[in-house]
């Protein structure tokens, strides 16, 4: 029986995501999710359950520049560096979820990290 795609990145995701939280237990997780045409990133504390801060494509300010969708993901990089200093978060861990680190994903991670954020 073959997996279909969404089967293997669900899988990809939980994988991902358990190394990630036994490995980082009480810091804050910076998750990213990706789609087709957009980008958003979430600053989450798992303990509480609530969102501190979070950006993405779908703002008018961090919109698409464009039809390069790289600028975008850094541009929602460096929002969320900077709404997590006002939250006075400076040290969190990156999670991807079940996306590849590379293009749009690593964009972020790299302004973010530009931004002051340690991961």
């Amino acid at each position: 029986m073959a997996n279909s795609k969404r089967t293997l990145f669900l899988k990809r995701r939980l994988r991902v995501r358990n190394k990630l939280r036994k490995n980082n237990v009480g810091k804050l997780r910076l998750s990213i999710h990706r789609s087709n045409k957009n980008i958003s990133a979430q600053l989450i504390d798992d303990v509480q359950g609530k969102t501190l801060a979070a950006a993405s494509t779908m703002e008018k300010d961090l919109g698409m520049v464009g039809k390069n969708n790289v600028e975008a993901a850094s541009k929602v990089g460096a929002a969320i560096a900077e709404r997590a200093k006002k939250a006075g978060v400076e040290e969190c861990y990156f999670d991807r979820g079940g996306f590849l680190f590379h293009g749009k994903v690593k964009a972020l991670a790299d302004a973010a990290r530009e931004g002051g954020l340690k991961f």
